[in-house]
């Protein structure tokens, strides 16, 4: 800035000059809840604030806030889609996080927008969650083109929160090429994050003793890939036998494609070993389903899987905040301490309340 147009610069400091007005202090903004329309614009803009607020919306248990957040999902649908989805899961030790953070260095380094839907399981007890996923994605979290959300699961099933589909369709709009969401991997089943992703990927360990008592059949039968991580060093040799298990049990179980053969991959996040080739199955994937017309279909299904889903919340959370439920609950509560009730009894109690008199 040169002298002249310093409005502070003076020849000498002990004197104002003349000519000196105060410059008027700038106005103040006002800082409010932004609306539906400022928040969908932002998104789409690619304004990583403007998506953090946006999730925060969509989280909230406050009926006004669910309309505006349905507003607003309806506004970024059209902008949505283009991403690639791909929900990650597995045993706790395994390695999610790094795994996570290393194959979304690797993705950005490419040249891609990665989004990350950590999910933290919420504490039956105290309600409370750690929600510690970027402190354990440090490197990734410090990167212009990733973007990290943590959330916590809220108690729900499948590992992950009742508003994932949601948050999916902003970070789409927002324009994430990868959208990677990390289940709970708590033994929950784990069908819910693959009916709303396009590839399913678990991570297993080498040498855990009974590798294939390691996770439940069911969650094998919805893989589209199983990764063993950590397969460095001392691990190696142990890494490729338990290859070897999770073959030879993928191939005489019944797969969800007729057109894909889950294949079984080995990798060190933590030495970044193997992280391409993990890739390449997934492209390899998109690929051949995609000119096959599966890959569409998926997306499709998800879609109606999603109103089930919707509904299923929606009805609960208008049963627990009706009045005549909410004021009778004290009284069935106790009756069902005494014994005055079983539980059958008092559940119709409760679907009468709900459904109000005259409904059987």
């Amino acid at each position: 800035m040169a002298a002249s147009d310093d409005p502070y610069k003076m020849d000498n400091i002990f004197e104002e000059p003349a000519s000196y007005v105060p410059a008027a202090p700038a106005p103040r903004k006002i800082v409010g809840r932004p609306g539906v329309d400022e928040l969908a614009e932002g998104v789409i803009a690619g304004d990583r604030s403007m998506l953090g607020r946006a999730i925060t919306l969509i989280e909230s248990r406050n009926p006004k806030h669910q309309k505006q957040a349905a507003e607003l999902s309806l506004k970024l649908l059209p902008h949505a889609g283009k991403s690639y989805r791909i929900g990650i899961t597995g045993v706790p030790g395994v390695g999610k996080s790094t795994f996570i953070e290393a194959f979304g260095c690797n993705l950005i380094e490419a040249g891609k927008k990665v989004a990350v839907l950590a999910v933290d399981p919420t504490s039956p007890i105290t309600g409370g969650s750690i929600l510690g996923d970027k402190t354990r994605m440090a490197r990734l979290g410090v990167q212009d083109n990733a973007f990290i959300r943590p959330s916590p699961s809220g108690g729900s099933l499948g590992g992950v929160t009742r508003t994932t589909r949601q948050t999916l369709i902003a970070c789409e709009a927002a324009g994430f090429d990868v959208v990677l969401v990390e289940t709970v991997g708590a033994g929950q089943s784990e069908v819910a994050v693959s009916d709303m992703t396009d590839f399913f990927l678990v991570l297993m360990l080498p040498g855990a003793g009974d590798e294939l008592q390691g996770i439940k059949k069911g969650v094998l039968e919805i893989a589209d890939m199983i990764v063993v991580n950590k397969a460095d060093a001392d691990n190696e040799i142990r890494a490729k036998q338990a290859a070897v298990h999770y073959r030879n049990a993928l191939h005489i179980m019944q797969q969800r494609s007729p057109n894909w053969q889950p294949p079984v991959e080995m990798c060190s996040a933590l030495k970044n070993i193997g992280m391409d080739d993990i890739w390449a199955r997934l492209e390899e994937y998109r690929t051949t389903l995609t000119a096959t017309g599966e890959f569409q279909e998926k997306r499709q299904g998800q879609r109606w899987k999603a109103v089930w889903s919707a509904l299923q919340d929606r009805l609960m959370t208008d049963l627990r905040s009706h009045p005549d439920v909410v004021a009778e609950l004290p009284r069935i509560s106790e009756a069902l301490k005494t014994g005055d009730l079983t539980v059958t009894l008092a559940t119709d109690e409760i679907l009468s309340l709900f459904q109000g008199p005259g409904k059987d």
